[in-house]
């Protein structure tokens, strides 16, 4: 059984972070995109909650985690959110910027992280010359926020790829939503992000945690690039393409996404 769901708002280095919690066991925490919050999770939480302890929180700036005054940093935030909830020690899965934020976790506290999984991760510090997307003239010229989420949407959840019409409409309209709230955070001013120093692009060969690299086969030809260089500078990591998907494979194929993840992390 899951048992009972928690829920509530941590008070995290000057910010309110809200997170949920379900299941018992060894500790998993997810980490959404920087198109999303906690919600991508949703076909996970409860699967994974089956034998974990799992937690999904809003980093500061997205869901119900709003942005406030002041740097920060996001693998700062996950270590405060871990104090503030007792867990010494977790296993991670990061998709995207959350990915981001878990290497960096990792490198910061090398002794707190059992086993990572990284979906269509960013890596601070490394830099794409990839062209940019179609859409971006656009979206750099759109004047209105809900806009310019459609564009990101057509980016990152159709991919470079598709058109609209073949991705469910469902999991587009939740990220268009869940992209939106980040965007009003974003034109709020707020915050300053800190950049880790130095960054995790030179510093990948420390990773010791057994490590999954997830990517997939639709995803922008710099994130699949990206995920080659995790899984050829992680020691020992394995790497995972899922056809039929981009950015966010555990939206669009959760069954396959969820048995890959539970296959790969220890029971």
């Amino acid at each position: 059984m899951n048992g009972r769901q928690e829920s509530g708002f941590a008070e995290v280095n000057g910010a309110s972070l809200y997170y949920e919690i379900l299941g018992e066991g060894e500790p998993l925490v997810l980490l959404h995109a920087g198109i999303a919050d906690r919600r991508m999770w949703d076909e996970q939480f409860g699967a994974f909650a089956e034998r974990n302890r799992v937690v999904r929180y809003d980093r500061r700036g997205f869901g119900r985690s709003a942005l406030v005054e002041g740097p920060y940093s996001h693998h700062d935030d996950l270590r405060g959110l871990l104090d503030h909830l007792g867990i010494e020690r977790a296993s991670f899965v990061g998709c995207s910027m959350g990915g981001g934020a878990v290497i960096d976790f990792a490198l910061s506290n090398p002794e707190r992280a059992r086993v990572l999984v990284l979906v269509g991760s960013a890596v601070s510090g490394v830099e794409s010359d990839e062209t940019p997307p179609e859409e971006w003239e656009e979206l750099v010229a759109a004047d209105e926020l809900e806009r310019v989420s459609e564009l990101e949407v057509r980016i990152w959840v159709d991919g470079p790829y598709r058109d609209p019409g073949a991705v469910d409409p469902a999991v587009r309209d939740l990220v268009r939503e869940m992209n939106l709230i980040a965007l009003q955070s974003e034109a709020s001013g707020l915050g300053e992000e800190r950049p880790p120093n130095p960054p995790a692009a030179e510093r990948l060969g420390e990773i010791r945690a057994p490590t999954l690299v997830v990517v997939g086969a639709l995803d922008r030809p710099e994130i699949v690039a990206r995920s080659e260089l995790l899984a050829h500078s992680i020691p020992h990591a394995q790497r995972i393409l899922m056809d039929g998907t981009a950015h966010l494979p555990n939206m669009e194929m959760p069954g396959e996404f969820n048995r890959t993840v539970l296959k790969f992390l220890p029971a």
